[in-house]
């Protein structure tokens, strides 16, 4: 058994559900919409020097990113990736995904351009389910662009800063590293702190262990810093965070997802302090919002409007759509997109059009690959003139 723990019973009320519509098609290539306009920052330190055991992969391997051109399949934006599991979107409406087993940098379009490799992050070591797990955007990407990334190095996991074509700058080092359970989630808040993910690396003693930044959602500035005078630890008791995911409305609740291999997975409401129970559960342990068995489970990837969380499931192969009452239980019973469809299934972003950009992780090993995996889904929402067929 996991943990003992009450699940929160469900309230009355109706899932958001979202329709699947047909992507646009540009004749001519991605014409941006926004400024994407990457600075230099000069030479700082390393990700950490390439070895013999992790080299830094060379431009090109494993494949050509391919440009998405699915038949008769135009969710489809990008095809013949490396387990892409990092992806942030960018001003100008396009999306920059990061393949978890070469610590290549793609550049994806909405109108299914072909993907362009930017980079190569060097001295990231991808052995048992480490590698390029995280990315996101400097909250000042228009002026500095610049991306924070988690990745995994041969005697850590970190967070790094970079601009496109420039060497990574270490921001928080020393993350506990292991062949499994090793992290990643990575998310601002609107007050331009970090939020950061980690994994207690098969150790679980880590997760409630004060001095460990093991199986922890660690809280800090740009520059590493703890966020606040308690130290960088701000809730602890997690198996594998994989995925951190602000509200973005004005009430600011900030989830997790925990991944568990010994029970359910979890989706976490985070509070400053909170203990969430993993490996014991005690007085003041947080209930999960909401869990997921192992069956349907495998959760990689979170994101949320409000009240709705999308959540990204490997093993059950689908997006669970979970309406929260916000009152900590769930409104409804949660429903489900793309169920089936594409096989495994790991990150989940959300877009300014309401779009919803998800990964596949067919390549990593446990999936079973279509000749064209790993791809990126671009799924659009209802048009205002009504739901389009799935």
């Amino acid at each position: 058994m996991r943990r003992q723990r009450g699940r929160r019973g469900a309230a009355a009320g109706c899932a958001v559900a979202l329709a699947l519509v047909l992507a646009g098609c540009g004749e001519d290539g991605y014409e941006p919409a926004g400024p994407f306009r990457p600075l230099p920052e000069g030479a700082p330190p390393e990700v950490g020097p390439p070895t013999e055991s992790s080299p830094a992969p060379s431009p090109g391997d494993p494949a050509d990113p391919g440009s998405g051109t699915t038949a008769g399949d135009p969710n489809v934006v990008a095809t013949d990736l490396l387990v892409p599991t990092g992806l942030v979107v960018l001003p100008d409406g396009s999306a920059v995904v990061g393949e978890r087993e070469t610590g290549r940098l793609l550049h994806v379009f909405p109108d299914r351009s072909p993907a362009q490799e930017l980079m190569v992050l060097p001295g990231v070591d991808t052995g048992g389910d480490g590698g390029l797990l995280g990315l996101a955007l400097s909250p000042t990407f228009d002026e500095d662009g610049l991306f924070y990334a988690y990745v995994s190095t041969a005697t850590d996991n970190r967070v790094v800063r970079f601009p496109l074509g420039g060497t990574p700058n270490p921001v928080l080092t020393g993350i506990p590293r292991g062949e499994v359970h090793n992290g990643g989630g990575l998310a601002f808040a609107p007050d331009g702190t970090l939020f950061v993910g980690t994994g207690d690396t098969g150790n679980p003693a880590l997760a409630q262990d004060p001095a460990s930044l093991g199986g922890k959602v660690l809280h800090v500035d740009v520059f590493g810093q703890p966020a606040t005078a308690s130290g960088p630890v701000y809730s602890r008791g997690f198996s594998d965070v994989t995925a951190v995911c602000p509200s973005g409305d004005e009430v600011g609740t900030l989830y997790a997802v925990d991944e568990s291999s010994a029970g359910p997975d979890e989706l976490n409401e985070l509070v400053e302090g909170s203990d969430h129970g993993w490996p014991a559960a005690g007085p003041g342990t947080m209930a999960p919002l909401f869990e997921v068995g192992n069956a349907e489970g495998g959760l990689g990837g979170c994101t949320a409007a409000g009240t709705t969380v999308f959540l990204g499931a490997l093993d059950g192969q689908r997006v669970h759509v979970v309406q929260l009452d916000g009152d900590g239980g769930v409104s409804g019973d949660p429903t489900e997109l793309i169920s089936g469809r594409y096989g495994r299934l790991r990150t989940v972003v959300l877009d300014s059009e309401g779009a919803l950009w998800v990964t596949t992780s067919n390549r990593d090993g446990i999936g079973a690959p279509a000749e064209d995996d790993d791809k990126v889904l671009r799924i659009l929402p209802p048009s205002s003139t009504g739901s389009s067929p799935v």
